[in-house]
């Protein structure tokens, strides 16, 4: 579980009275975010909403008014990590007491859904527990908080907050960084044992198109010209249409494609057996999807993959693999992978390693197997030594490491597309995106963040690619060579 803390740049409010301590000047409000992008987008939802409050952000607890954590509950141990925080922000809270200020602590996410009342059972700091579905609710809750009610909102009404996201984009309608996320769906139905995201987030739900539209556009007119649609599981996306109709996510982005501005659509995280043909074809047609695809299989041995509930074989996968590279040769495929899932013989591990070999990746993340309580597979017999879970996820690793560095090496000499998005370490620096979601460092002025410029790659790094301004822009047919053609096996 990573962690960082969540800082927007909204507009200067002018001082207004404080909260009930008695504070001069606007309210400010920390808020940290753990896990995934789907859990940024929700903290930049969180501190839109209290931004039409009165409240600015800070990236400093000790300054802030209202502490909230965002937290994820994919990795072990992750409630433990939490309470950790709490006892370390406890003391803030107390020093601020002392000064006569107040602080609100809130825990929100996918760990507040999943323990509830028993965070604030556990660590009465906490003022108020909210579920990711019921964020837009904040300022109300605050106020109940405030009173001295006890706070814990978990109840899952997805629907209303869709409703909340659009109001929620205008709060805050200064320029925007070059790369943004925008979540379209939310949920899953697929109830892999290992997993807890259909408990902490519900079934699958699909915001209405012209919504997700709307959102986008705004985001264009502010700057961004990167956005990646963020869902659970995305490319099961459901959406009604401005015709009566469903849409599908290939419908969606070829939509999406058409708003001026926006160069560059990418999404995230995908199940395989949601990958149609009309959201292949869009990988096939559309310039400004990036030859880049996160499509987790997790095991590449059917018996984990029929224990994991994932309702598709290794060979579907690898056949699917074939459709998306015939359709576009220059992508590049990331996944996810677990090691270690009860059950997993060295025959089923082989299996695996198999599979990474015969698809190569650009890159993945791979984990060791822990039980997330609640869940189908924490209760399974056969659970793998710790000891064994470790050497295999070594060995896994060292492989996976070897294809991303042959497919970074791929690149050497290359001519690509490059959003600026940030200045870099080094004076004169700045720091971008390639086509294949990897960081790329040149020298360059801080006038071109924000622009697309065609980079030479020169040198390649252990984290990132180098590269060098050239005249004119690349265009996607130079995303190739196919990457069947990389030697990726270990």
């Amino acid at each position: 579980m990573t962690s960082r803390p969540h800082m927007k740049d909204p507009e200067r409010l002018t001082d207004e009275p404080g909260d009930k301590a008695g504070q001069a000047g606007p309210r400010k409000v920390f808020v940290r975010t753990y896990g995934c992008q789907m859990n940024v987008y929700d903290s930049e939802r969180m501190t839109d909403v209290l931004a039409k409050e009165g409240y600015e952000a800070t990236d400093t607890v000790e300054d802030a008014d209202v502490v909230l954590l965002n937290t994820c509950h994919i990795r072990e141990k992750a409630a433990e990590k939490v309470y950790s925080e709490l006892g370390r922000i406890r003391k803030v809270k107390d020093e601020r007491a002392r000064s006569g200020k107040q602080t609100m602590i809130g825990v929100a996410g996918c760990v507040a859904q999943a323990e509830g009342a028993e965070i604030s059972r556990r660590a009465p700091v906490v003022d108020l527990v909210v579920g990711p579905q019921s964020y837009h609710q904040l300022p109300g809750l605050l106020n109940k908080a405030k009173n001295g009610e006890t706070v814990v909102e978990t109840e899952f009404d997805i629907d209303a907050k869709f409703d909340h996201l659009s109001q929620a984009a205008d709060a805050n309608p200064v320029r925007r960084p070059p790369a943004a996320f925008l979540t379209v769906q939310e949920g899953c139905d697929k109830f892999c044992t290992f997993c807890v995201v259909p408990y902490t987030r519900g079934a699958e739900v699909s915001r209405p198109v012209q919504q997700i539209v709307a959102e986008a556009t705004r985001m264009a007119a502010a700057g961004v010209r990167e956005v990646t649609l963020l869902g659970q599981n995305v490319n099961a996306y459901h959406g009604d249409g401005p015709d009566g109709r469903t849409w599908g996510l290939g419908r969606l982005l070829r939509h999406l494609s058409e708003i001026d501005g926006l160069d560059r659509l990418r999404y995230t995280t995908s199940h395989p057996r949601d990958m149609d043909d009309e959201l292949i074809e869009a990988h096939r047609d559309l310039k400004s999807l990036m030859p880049y695809l996160h499509l987790p299989v997790q095991s590449g041995s059917d018996n984990i993959l029929k224990a994991m509930n994932r309702r598709h074989t290794r060979d579907d996968y690898f056949r699917l693999i074939d459709r998306i590279r015939q359709a576009a040769p220059g992508i590049a495929l990331s996944g996810d992978f677990i090691v270690g899932f009860p059950g997993e013989t060295d025959a089923d591990f082989e299996d695996t390693m198999d599979l990474v070999r015969r698809v190569g990746y650009g890159s993945a993340f791979s984990f060791k197997y822990s039980p997330r309580p609640g869940t189908p597979g924490a209760n399974l017999a056969d659970q793998v030594p710790e000891e064994v879970k470790s050497a295999r996820l070594a060995e896994l690793q060292a492989l996976l490491s070897a294809q991303q560095r042959a497919f970074n090496d791929s690149r050497l000499g290359m001519v690509c597309d490059v959003l600026l998005e940030k200045a870099g370490r080094q004076p004169g620096q700045l720091v971008g995106k390639s086509p294949w979601l990897q960081a790329v460092q040149l020298d360059a002025p801080k006038e071109l963040i924000g622009t697309i410029q065609a980079v030479e790659i020169v040198k390649i790094g252990s984290n990132s690619l180098f590269g060098r301004l050239t005249d004119g822009q690349d265009s996607a047919e130079s995303y190739a060579p196919d990457l069947k053609e990389v030697a990726f096996d270990a």
